[in-house]
């Protein structure tokens, strides 16, 4: 039975749509084989596809990650993808992150206040929010057992050696763009980072033989 394609909201559509793949190096499409070759995997067995997108403190690289990998599956319709997002410790998402998202198109909504607010993020009108708020990569929200370990810093990644209940453990690292937090690049540098994240996992997506 064929899936049929999700509708992303127009301006996330336009975005992913300009993506140019032959752009992404190829020492890079190396270190994202070991993804593609994860979640086709799972796609011939018919099985669940949890990933679990894991940084240090889980409020910039990590929730852009988990955001555009969930939204990366819809548009690409690969079915049974549940993305998730946590820390080797619990902070707050960088209010930075969640106006970058809004700026390519997310509609985010805050659920809860406080210290460490909630938020739903959405890609598309028909399709559930994705639940973004800091926590531990183990903090019972998330999978416990038959998901990949998506390493998207070397903090994280040499931080953490084991990762209790995960099936593969896949570094794909990027720079951190707090650096640029409080100087005049910010917001070029938060986008730049968003649309490497989301170019390199629709790249993923986009070569899922279903």
């Amino acid at each position: 039975m064929k899936v049929s394609k999700t509708t992303l909201f127009s301006e996330i559509e336009k975005t992913i749509q300009s993506f140019d793949f032959e752009s992404i190096p190829a020492e890079r499409k190396i270190i994202l084989q070991s993804l593609i070759d994860y979640i086709q995997s799972k796609v011939n067995h018919h099985a669940a596809i949890r990933l679990n997108l894991i940084c240090t403190h889980n409020s910039r690289r990590s929730h852009l990650s988990q955001v555009w990998a969930q939204t990366a599956a819809a548009y690409y319709a690969i079915e049974n993808v549940f993305c998730y997002s946590g820390g080797t410790e619990a902070t707050a998402l960088f209010p930075m992150a969640a106006q970058t998202l809004t700026a390519s198109g997310f509609q985010i909504k805050t659920i809860a206040e406080g210290k460490n607010p909630i938020y739903a993020i959405k890609y598309a009108t028909n399709e559930p929010a994705i639940i973004g708020f800091s926590k531990t990569f183990d903090d019972d929200f998330n999978p416990q057992s038959e998901f990949a370990a998506i390493m998207t810093c070397s903090q994280a990644d040499g931080g953490c050696p084991f990762i209790a209940g995960a099936e593969k453990r896949i570094p794909i690292t990027f720079e951190d763009p707090k650096v640029f937090d409080n100087t005049t690049q910010q917001a070029e540098k938060y986008k730049e980072r968003s649309l490497q994240i989301a170019t390199e996992l629709c790249y993923v997506f986009s070569q899922i033989k279903k």
